[in-house]
């Protein structure tokens, strides 16, 4: 099952999807956003440890690779999540989820651009039907009524992972192991954002997380079962369909708020997440292109 495409896709679209409820909990408690962001990173690298030491498949990266998990790290993780985990409590979980269901449509634009394969018809049509449930989504909380610096900022976000996705896809190392990759990227971030709150703060405020300490670590055990999947599905789907897990993380969220966090949600709303399921079921249906005829139009397949 693992080496499924859709149910790699809504496993780690769900999974992206608690970030949001977390990272709301997170801001409510006045946690910096870069020390949020670490806690994701130390989770995945802490995770990801034990089995590199058991295979002996820890190792320094150089050369291809080394760019590679530094680049990566910067643009997704670091950048990515600095944005999200700022913008929460600035524009709500809700739009910053809307802004990950966007992903899709940049990613393909950039795909496009770099020569990658494009969806078939049927991938089109849940990337279409993916943008109009998400903008449902956001209509049914209002949370597009008014426009702040932070809202523009948050438009940055599909933006850069985008770049990311595609990125990911054109610079892989010959022959990496994706947990090898995803576990480099997050130290990488780490080491960033340990870097970053020096830097502004002059220490790293782990008393921050004092008051929600049970938070933090679901947060951290989140990062830890998401990455590896996360870079299992970068190399088997491509860019443009590890792109389509904004959608189910977008409604991931929204489901998430109400289960836990109590918020409700009227009729629109829910209208946009059956509409965001419907796409993502029209894009699962494009992943039914035999093998090789994928390989000829130049998207990745498992290796």
């Amino acid at each position: 099952m693992l080496n499924s495409v859709p149910f790699l896709l809504v496993y780690v679209g769900v999974m992206t999807g608690l970030n949001f409820p977390l990272g709301k909990l997170a801001g409510a408690a006045e946690v910096p956003p870069a020390l949020w962001a670490l806690l994701i990173s130390l989770g995945a690298a802490i995770a990801l440890l034990p089995g590199l030491l058991a295979r002996r498949a820890l190792f320094v990266p150089r050369g291809a690779t080394l760019r590679y998990v530094v680049l990566a790290g910067l643009i997704t993780f670091v950048g990515a999540n600095l944005l999200v985990f700022a913008a929460i409590p600035h524009v709500g979980a809700g739009q910053v989820g809307m802004m990950f269901a966007l992903s899709p449509v940049f990613t393909l634009g950039l795909s496009l651009v770099f020569g990658l394969r494009a969806p078939r018809v049927l991938g089109l049509v849940g990337i279409a039907l993916g943008m109009g449930g998400a903008m449902l989504v956001a209509l049914g909380r209002g949370d597009v009524a008014g426009i702040s610096l932070w809202a523009l900022a948050a438009v940055a976000i599909p933006v850069i992972l985008a770049v990311g996705n595609v990125y990911r896809t054109l610079d892989w190392p010959e022959g990496a192991e994706p947990v090898v990759l995803a576990f480099w990227s997050h130290v990488t971030s780490a080491v960033t954002f340990v870097g970053i709150l020096l830097v502004t703060r002059g220490h790293i405020p782990f008393a921050a997380v004092a008051e929600i300490p049970s938070v933090a670590l679901v947060q951290m055990l989140v990062a830890g079962v998401t990455f590896p999947a996360f870079f299992r599905l970068q190399r088997m789907g491509g860019p443009v369909m590890l792109s389509q897990i904004g959608y189910v993380a977008a409604a991931t969220g929204m489901a998430a708020a109400v289960l836990l966090l109590g918020e409700r949600y009227g009729p629109l709303t829910w209208a946009g997440a059956g509409l965001i399921a419907l796409g993502v079921g029209f894009t699962l249906l494009d992943q039914r292109t035999p093998a090789k005829a994928r390989l000829a139009q130049g998207k990745p397949c498992a290796t």
